[in-house]
Parts: structure tokens; C-alpha cells; sequence
């Protein structure tokens, strides 16, 4: 009797385990909101008696996108190896899309942004913060992701004093067309890998275009003319939410550099597309009300939430598309 007594009492105390592990999940599993980019920034200068000089707002959005990563609920989640964070997926995954898109601001920073002409020397703390953010993104032992990422963030916020100091010339921003046009290039690859990635939850099949346009055009090993693209239902929730995260970060990445670019937006009449393309990301960070990201088939019954993400991404890539070329123009 006494067995079963205990049996059940640790029972009972598992089961409550295990319920508060469900509750603390879910808290954990709560997406960031967007924030204003250009109050953050004034705050920020007002805080250190420095004017928002060109560049301070891209370069606080970076830093404040990044600390993102670890100040919300549960901290950075996409290494740990304790429950309940470790059964989690969603908001790791959406950790990394957030991370990739400020990998690639912080490399354009460092080799665009930053410099005037190609033979210009990089910035010290731009060229030591950038390979910091590249970390092993699920790397838990000493150094850790995180902490890697918290240094990079600190070499961000001595460029950025020295950027605002009009005493000090170490540190400069050139919100100029050519460069702008590089970093949204780069957007540009990142959302359609997304679109695909996202479209393929349905599966299709796809012909074999990687060399269409150029009758000289060669690859190392011959492909597939035609193949079936199809994500692993275990992973479409993965990739939807790493899509998100993505999507929340050049969100708040391009209102940055509708501050910053003002004067090239207007100079190229390019203000209204860089708006649009805002206007699709906002959409896409809607809130999902629904418990599990659904997965139906084309027009059948059920929605697609991959879908409807991918056409939002769609649409404001192909609204990059005209940015760029607008800014490509005299």
C-alpha cells in the first residue's frame, strides 16, 4: 500500500512537472513586438547628448534587434539543453531568422556602409563585431552563442559613440544609393530562399532553371531537369517561424533605413517602394491565432500558413526588385 501511495505521489508531483514546463513554454514561445525605430534612436542619443547623425538610427536598430536575441522571455533559446526550452522549436527557429538577417546588416555595415571607396580601410569595431554574430547559433559550451553575440553587440555600441562624436572621425555611415543597392541585393537572395523554402510546403514538382538565360552556362555536375521540392512535415513550422523572425528583423532594419536614406529615397523618388515593402512585412507579423501551423493542401479545406507567408514575401520581394532598380538608375 505504501508503494502505491508514493507511486502516486510522485506521479502527481511529475504531472504538475510537467504542466508547469507546458505553461513556461508557452511564455517562452511569446514572439517580441516590433518597436519604433526612430523614437528608440532619438532616445538613445538624447540618453548619451549626442544628435541622431546619419547611420546612428541603422546602427541602433542593429543593436537593439540583436539584443532582441536574449532580452525576451526565456533569454536566447536556440541552445539550451534543459527542459522546457529544449522541446521547444518555434522561437529558436525564429532566433534564426532574426540572426541571419542581422548577420547580413552587420556585414554590409562592415564592408559597405562604413566605407567610402573600395580601397577604404574597414572600421576596427565593425570588422571585430561582424565575425562575433556569425557564432555557432546552437553552441551552448563556453564561449557560448550568446555570448559571442553580447560582444559583438558591445563593438557596435563603440562605433556607434564614435559615429555621434563630431570630435572623432574613427567611425562614419555613407547612406549613399550604390551602397544601399548592395545590402538589398543581398535581402533580395534572402527572400527568395524563403518564398521557395515556405512554397515547398505543399510539395511540387520543379524544372531545373539554374541555367536559363545564358546558352554558356555550366555547373560542376550535371542536375536533374525536373524534381520534386517538398519540406519534411516536421519542419514546416521551423521554417515558417524562422521566416517570421527574418521578417521582424528587416522589418525594423529597412524603417531604420527609411531614416537614415532619406535624402536618397527622395533624390530617387524610391520612398513609396521602400513602403511597400515595409507594408508586406508588417503583414506578415499578424498575429497566428491558430495553435499549430496548418498545412493544407493548395485549396483544399485547411489553410496554409506557409503559403500565405510566402505570398506576403513574394510580394515584398518583388517590391525590393523595383527599390533596387530604381536606385540602380541616375
Amino acid at each position: 500500500m505504501a508503494f502505491f501511495t508514493s507511486f502516486r505521489t510522485l506521479a502527481i508531483i511529475g504531472v504538475v512537472i510537467a504542466f508547469l514546463f507546458y505553461l513556461l513554454g508557452v511564455f517562452w514561445s511569446f514572439e517580441p513586438d516590433t518597436f519604433n525605430v526612430k523614437e528608440v534612436a532619438v532616445k538613445e542619443a538624447q540618453a548619451n547628448n549626442v544628435d541622431p547623425v546619419v547611420g546612428y538610427t541603422t546602427t541602433t536598430t542593429l543593436i537593439k534587434v540583436a539584443e532582441k536575441l536574449w532580452d525576451k522571455p526565456g533569454g536566447y533559446l536556440a541552445n539550451d539543453i534543459m527542459p522546457p526550452s529544449v522541446f521547444l522549436d518555434n522561437i529558436p527557429a525564429w532566433e534564426y531568422g532574426a540572426l541571419e538577417m542581422t548577420r547580413d546588416l552587420s556585414l554590409a555595415m562592415r564592408q559597405s556602409f562604413s566605407r567610402s571607396q573600395s580601397q577604404s580601410s574597414e572600421n576596427k569595431f565593425l570588422k571585430s563585431a561582424q565575425p562575433k554574430f556569425n557564432n555557432d547559433a546552437h553552441k551552448w559550451a563556453f564561449p557560448s552563442s550568446e555570448s559571442m553575440y553580447k560582444k559583438g553587440v558591445q563593438d557596435l555600441y563603440k562605433f556607434r559613440n564614435i559615429l555621434a562624436d563630431p570630435e572623432q572621425q574613427g567611425a562614419q555611415f555613407y547612406a549613399r544609393a550604390d551602397n544601399l543597392h548592395d545590402w538589398l541585393r543581398e535581402v533580395e537572395k534572402r527572400l527568395g530562399s524563403y518564398s521557395q523554402r515556405l512554397s515547398a510546403s505543399v510539395g511540387r514538382s520543379q524544372l531545373n532553371t539554374d541555367l536559363a538565360g545564358d546558352r554558356n552556362a555550366r555547373q560542376s555536375t550535371q542536375g536533374s531537369a525536373e524534381w520534386m521540392v517538398k519540406t519534411s512535415w516536421w519542419k514546416i513550422d521551423d521554417e515558417f517561424y524562422e521566416a517570421r523572425g527574418a521578417c521582424w528583423a528587416l522589418l525594423h532594419f529597412l524603417k531604420a533605413v527609411e531614416v537614415d536614406f532619406a535624402d536618397v529615397l527622395k533624390d530617387k523618388n524610391a520612398g513609396v517602394s521602400l513602403q511597400q515593402i515595409i507594408r508586406e512585412l508588417e503583414a506578415s507579423q499578424a498575429t497566428v491565432w491558430s495553435p499549430m501551423v496548418l498545412n493544407g493542401s493548395g485549396f483544399g479545406l485547411s489553410a496554409n500558413h506557409s503559403l500565405v507567408m510566402a505570398n506576403y514575401i513574394s510580394r515584398a520581394n518583388a517590391a525590393l526588385i523595383d527599390l533596387r532598380e530604381l536606385l540602380s538608375k541616375g
